[in-house]
């Protein structure tokens, strides 16, 4: 077992104080977004071992059928295909989409044939992997997920009478559904430049003054005073509102425009960064890609179910990369399956990991290890809340 050091992303949307409250360091003032904890060269975690600390990604390389056992390393080569963040959302992130395993593969192929450094900040595609995720909520956390019927839209825009909301009505009054939700985003993403920023105040002024009852009353005019001129503002009203509540989680698969608003989670996903985005948020925004890319069927809001075993809760969603394991909070005895590289943190107390070869370790809050494939199943026992990352599924 490598206990490891984990490096803070600090992007504007973050909390001030949840991440140095888990790691047990004194807030500096700034946002503190996301605690990467896996090996994606964006913000790779350094490993300590008996001879020296180096990072993830080299610890693996120099010996990748050992560290993520044969089977991973012949799935997915010499790299961990999942990334563990712990997520702290003060305000909302952007509204957003991933790309299916395809469409990565090419973007990626067509953006390094083109010569657009994957740094540039109008990149879409910055490696060729696809990013499912899954999310769950270790306290209340706000989310927009997936589309809602049109015509749920369609009735809270009744009584609205400027240009846009009428617009936007027409849009959703088309019978196919695919095609009345294609065209109302369309639409929202395609303003002219120049009436852009009158039509969405207009729109945002009439929806407060007719002070709107329904689930999306104060998320519209929240959005639209964060992000002025943002249409992504309006897009919300496309969308399910929901709460998750600690314990509940999300998988999200490619295709599902979504947007977290609020609240501290854990989230594990395929190993990439590629995100297409449509608004709330400074960042590139590249409409005809990310309308190619989006599912407009009406789902089922996607909640992930766990199953109970060995003394933990497993989340295991239609992903090879990941499977996902909560253990506690309270007094455990739990046991992890070791076919593979796990990634273990520590939300509060003190566990002691045990596995089947190799020396234990002890760990408190806010610290985490990285468990080679080669160290068998782990037996994690004591008091305290613990979540771990395993490969998926086959």
């Amino acid at each position: 077992m490598h206990r490891l050091t984990n490096q803070v992303r600090p992007y504007a949307w973050g909390a001030r104080a949840a991440i140095p409250r888990l790691l047990g360091v004194e807030p500096d003032g700034t946002p503190q977004a996301e605690l990467w904890l896996g090996a994606h060269h964006g913000a790779p975690s350094t490993a300590h071992c008996r001879d020296g600390s180096r990072p993830l990604p080299e610890l693996i390389t120099q010996d990748p059928e050992r560290v993520l056992g044969p089977a991973t390393a012949e799935r997915f080569g010499a790299r961990l295909p999942y990334l563990l963040k712990y997520l702290a959302a003060e305000a909302p992130l952007s509204l957003q989409v991933h790309p299916d395993a395809a469409r990565a593969r090419s973007g990626y192929e067509a953006e390094e044939n083109a010569g657009i450094p994957v740094d540039a900040p109008h990149r879409n595609y910055r490696d060729p992997h696809h990013k499912p995720e899954l999310l769950l909520a270790l306290e209340p956390f706000d989310a927009l997920c997936g589309f809602r019927e049109p015509s749920a839209t369609h009735t809270d825009l009744v009584g609205l009478d400027s240009d846009l909301a009428v617009r936007l009505r027409e849009d959703l009054s088309h019978p196919d559904t695919h095609a009345a939700l294609r065209a109302a985003l369309t639409r929202l993403l395609s303003l002219p430049c120049a009436d852009r920023g009158r039509m969405i105040d207009e729109f945002v002024a009439e929806w407060v003054e007719r002070d709107r009852v329904c689930a999306h009353a104060e998320i519209v005019a929240d959005l639209a005073a964060r992000y002025p001129g943002d249409p992504g503002a309006i897009a919300a009203l496309l969308l399910n509102r929901l709460t998750l509540w600690p314990g509940q989680a999300l998988f999200l698969p490619a295709g599902n425009l979504h947007a977290y608003l609020q609240g501290t989670a854990v989230e594990v996903m395929a190993s990439s960064d590629n995100v297409l985005r449509a608004g709330l948020t400074g960042k590139h925004v590249d409409a005809p890609e990310l309308l190619d890319v989006v599912d407009f069927s009406v789902l089922p809001i996607p909640y992930a179910r766990p199953d109970f075993l060995d003394g933990r809760r497993e989340f295991r969603p239609p992903a090879p990369e990941f499977a996902l394991h909560e253990i506690g909070p309270g007094r455990v005895t739990a046991h992890l399956p070791g076919a593979g590289p796990t990634v273990i943190l520590v939300l509060h107390g003190e566990v002691e990991l045990v596995a089947e070869v190799g020396e234990g370790v002890t760990l408190s809050r806010g610290e985490s290890v990285f468990v080679q494939a080669d160290s068998g199943p782990i037996k994690v026992e004591g008091q305290g809340h613990v979540i771990a990352t395993t490969i998926g599924a086959h």
